[in-house]
Order: structure tokens, then C-alpha cells, then sequence
């Protein structure tokens, strides 16, 4: 729907670049209601700075400049989309596109994969978007799994449910703005979670800008299978009191 480009250094519009696979950073930000709401604007602005200082990206007024273009960007109503905002030593890319809803029957795909930096959200993500294109992404999620421990999906962080106890991956993954907001509400206890082990949890659920709140119905070749959904449903409650 939109794509902008613009030089860091004097930010004049350049060609589009999505800049996927480059040394940079990046966030992926929910645009709700007639008013172009972005959900949880200022963590999300406060993470991508902090994150482009950790690359080296440097200019002064940084954060001001990426408001200003957002601001500049957002001229239109768009009432469910994904504005994402990537930026490396060169270059500062927006752009936006429709929020597709996840299915009933979300499943999740293994992908025995680390994602490099994984503290950090770079865009060092081809390998995932290479892997992401080969499914109906309102259907499926890759899950990565890395030394028999599950880490994150391909675009959110994950939720597990046991006997009304929440947990998150804590090492190796990058932990969203979404799950930090959560775990303001309900107490979400992050360790590591062990393949071996995910019989033991209830539900499974995504968490993030693209995917809201998404339970998993199964993850097939880990044999693994949803067996409630009393706290997604709670948990979507909650979210949804955010983004409205």
C-alpha cells in the first residue's frame, strides 16, 4: 500500500529498499481504528532506537526524524495494517501493508533455525522469509528450534499455558513489545522451553504486531496438539483492550 524510502543522511527520497538481509534494524508496529492508532508506538520507537545504536546507526535526532516521516507517511486511514519501519547506515525504509487474519487452524512448521542477533530485531531475516514463502501465512508460522529448545516463530514471540501458568522463551530470541506489555498483566514466567517438554502445556499462543493473539491449534511434527482454549481467550481480552 505505501513504500518510501529516504537517504539517512540528508533523508531525501531514494528508491525503495526493503533492506532485508542488511546489517539494520527494524520494527513491525499495528495500525488500528479511523484515527491510524499505532499500537504501543513509544516502546516500540524507545526499542528501535535503543537497537540502532547497538548497530551503529547514528544520527542525531534520530527518533524525532523516524516520527516525523511516520507522521509525514500517514495521510490515509488505514484501519488494520502493519506499518513497519526498517533502517540501516544509509537508508531509513517505511512502508505499510494490509494485516491478514490468522485462521482457526493456525499450525505451527519446524524450522531447526537460530536467527542471528536474535537479541535484536535486524533484518537479518531471509532465511525465514525464504522459508515463510512457501506457506499461506494466515495458516501457518514457522516455530524455531534450536539445541532441542523452542525459541520464537518467524514473526512472534511465543506463549505457553500449563495448568494456568504462563511461560515464554527467555535465551536466543527476541522478546516483543506485545509479550512485554502482557507480562504487565499477567505474570509470565521466562526460561527455557524444552522440546521434550510440550506435552506439558495446555496452549500454545503467538504474540505479536502481525499476529495478535493467535492460539495454535497444532505443531504436527513435534506431535503436539491444543487441548483448551480458556486462556487464549483471556488473553485476547486483554489484548484487545489495548489496541481499541
Amino acid at each position: 500500500l505505501l513504500k518510501k524510502s529516504y537517504q539517512l543522511k540528508d533523508l531525501k527520497e531514494v528508491p525503495f529498499k526493503d533492506l532485508w538481509g542488511l546489517r539494520g534494524v527494524f520494527t513491525t508496529m499495528r495500525l488500528v481504528g479511523d484515527n491510524n492508532k499505532i499500537v504501543l508506538k513509544n516502546n516500540h520507537m524507545n526499542n528501535l532506537i535503543a537497537s540502532a545504536k547497538k548497530y551503529k546507526i547514528r544520527k542525531k535526532n534520530l527518533k524525532k526524524i523516524l516520527i516525523s516521516k511516520i507522521n509525514q507517511n500517514l495521510k490515509k486511514k488505514y484501519k488494520d495494517h502493519l506499518l513497519r519501519i526498517a533502517l540501516n547506515n544509509k537508508t531509513i525504509s517505511i512502508s505499510i501493508r494490509e494485516r491478514l487474519t490468522p485462521k482457526k487452524e493456525f499450525k505451527l512448521k519446524v524450522f531447526n533455525y537460530k536467527r542471528i542477533e536474535p537479541k535484536y530485531k535486524n533484518l537479518f531475516y531471509k532465511q525465514i522469509l525464504k522459508r515463510l514463502s512457501k506457506f499461506d501465512t494466515t495458516k501457518f508460522d514457522l516455530v524455531l528450534c534450536y539445541k532441542d529448545t523452542v525459541l520464537e516463530t518467524g514473526t512472534s514471540n511465543l506463549l505457553f499455558v500449563k495448568n494456568g501458568k504462563f511461560f515464554s522463551p527467555k535465551n536466543n530470541c527476541y522478546i516483543g513489545n506485545t509479550i512485554k506489555y502482557l507480562n504487565k498483566k499477567i505474570n509470565i514466567n521466562f526460561k527455557d522451553i524444552k522440546i521434550k517438554d510440550l506435552d506439558n502445556y495446555q496452549e500454545i499462543l503467538l504474540i505479536g504486531s502481525g499476529k495478535g493473539i493467535t492460539s495454535v491449534n497444532s505443531i504436527d511434527e513435534l506431535g503436539w496438539k491444543n487441548q483448551s482454549f480458556i486462556y487464549s481467550k483471556k488473553i485476547n481480552n486483554i489484548y484487545k483492550k489495548l489496541i481499541l
